[in-house]
């Protein structure tokens, strides 16, 4: 259980970080190797710390980068492997994010970041009867 509450607060901590615009912590959070990755809502895959790095300093400084809230964090710890599963609200849009993390020493580092838009159900009246379909 202390592993998750230590996955819990590293996760925290990186959407602190976005929402504080805070590049050095941001860059610190990710694992210091090539074997990370980042799927940002629109974008491709981005793999390399280099890249995944170079992406979070460009959203950081954009003045107009949007407010993010993490609702509903939900842990998965295996070994030295850790995922957080999450509700991101980004200006009143709820998105499916994923942050994936490794044990480093005492430290969880993220290995990969994915978001993306959530299907809404939606209403549809057939033959007096309501069926649904995803949007």
């Amino acid at each position: 259980m202390a592993n998750d509450s230590k996955v819990i607060a590293a996760n925290a901590a990186f959407y602190a970080a976005f929402s504080a615009g805070d590049f050095d912590e941001m860059q610190r959070m990710w694992a210091d190797d090539d074997a990370i990755s980042c799927i940002h809502p629109g974008w491709p895959a981005i793999i390399g710390r280099a890249t995944v790095i170079g992406s979070w300093r460009d959203i950081l400084q954009n003045p107009e980068r949007p407010q993010i809230v993490c609702a509903e964090p939900q842990v998965i710890v295996d070994g030295d492997s850790a995922r957080v599963l999450c509700i991101e609200i980004v200006d009143g849009t709820a998105l499916a994010a994923a942050n994936h993390f490794r044990r480093v020493g005492d430290d969880w580092r993220l290995v990969h970041h994915q978001s993306s838009p959530i299907a809404q159900i939606v209403e549809q009246a057939e033959d007096d009867r309501a069926s649904h379909r995803v949007h």
